[in-house]
């Protein structure tokens, strides 16, 4: 499936803006190009803004000041690491909303190096208040979750993967999916896997006595459904399975079970910076992210 995600998105988005006066588009060039029908055909609310990240952001926020619904396309690194102040200040600050629609992921872009990389979005976003962070991990999810964006007025990340489950989990349930969902019932731990990496993880717990938690939504932590199930449980033992810095989620995990005796455990992308190009799979398994390693550090964990 790989681009379907971000396929989706063109369409959808191009949908919306023949739908929605008030919603505007701002890309920084290198998305551009893919909304060329949307721009002859909304040729004041389709802006692309260059490679200038921070004015991308800003104009945002001015859009937003304004009375306009503003969303926002560049890769992961360009779009929330490099122009972060302008986050915090421009839209944070001033108390207005807007939707960052980020593509690229953590390492979709193994070919671009470093500079293409993003392990570290979701983290940093987390540091700011407000922010309702999506993780979709199927097409259909990534679509339910941007026509719920444009409608609404607050702060929403959606983080595109080239990446994606063989079926979409967070389609049903409260709020529109964006809570937690059972995929497997078992009595020796909870093992929670976000977005794309849902089928690996049910690869990798097979036969395992575990429950299985899906998120396509990471912000709001869905605490009362992870409460839920360990409630169940013999042994308060969380595994969080994050494709994007590992234990990214952790203190989520420890609030949500402060007044339980509980064991967390936090597997997601490493801090170490892999300095060969590769491809995203040899990424992932590097990571310990494969069917194979995830296996070994969940039963490790647990001590099966």
């Amino acid at each position: 499936m790989a681009g379907i995600m971000r396929e989706r998105f063109v369409e959808v988005t191009t949908d919306l803006l023949a739908r929605h006066d008030r919603l505007s588009l701002l890309t920084a060039d290198l998305s551009a190009k893919l909304f060329d029908e949307a721009r002859a055909a909304h040729p004041t609310r389709v802006i692309n803004l260059g490679i200038r990240e921070q004015l991308l952001i800003s104009a945002a926020g001015g859009m937003a000041l304004a009375g306009m619904r503003p969303i926002v396309h560049s890769f992961a690194p360009f779009l929330i690491e490099r122009p972060f102040e302008q986050i915090k200040l421009d839209l944070n600050h001033q108390g207005v909303g807007a939707v960052l629609v980020s593509a690229g992921a953590s390492y979709d872009i193994a070919g671009g190096g470093r500079s293409h990389q993003s392990p570290g979005d979701v983290a940093l976003l987390s540091t700011l208040p407000g922010w309702t962070i999506h993780v979709p991990g199927h097409p259909d999810e990534a679509e339910a979750q941007l026509r719920d964006a444009a409608a609404d007025d607050g702060l929403v990340y959606i983080r595109l993967s080239n990446q994606a489950n063989k079926r979409a989990h967070a389609l049903t349930g409260g709020g529109r999916g964006h809570g937690f969902r059972v995929l497997r019932r078992g009595a020796a731990g909870t093992v929670i896997a976000i977005g794309p990496l849902a089928d690996t993880v049910l690869a990798a717990t097979e036969g395992l006595d575990v429950s299985v938690l899906y998120g396509a939504t990471v912000r709001p932590f869905d605490g009362t459904a992870l409460r839920a199930v360990v409630a169940e449980q013999r042994d308060p033992s969380v595994a969080i399975v994050e494709p994007y810095l590992a234990g990214t989620s952790v203190p989520e995990i420890s609030e949500a079970l402060r007044d339980l005796p509980h064991r967390v455990l936090g597997l997601g992308v490493g801090r170490e910076e892999l300095r060969n190009y590769g491809t995203p799979r040899q990424h992932a398994i590097a990571h310990g992210l494969g069917s194979a390693g995830l296996r070994l550090s969940i039963t490790s964990f647990l001590g099966k």
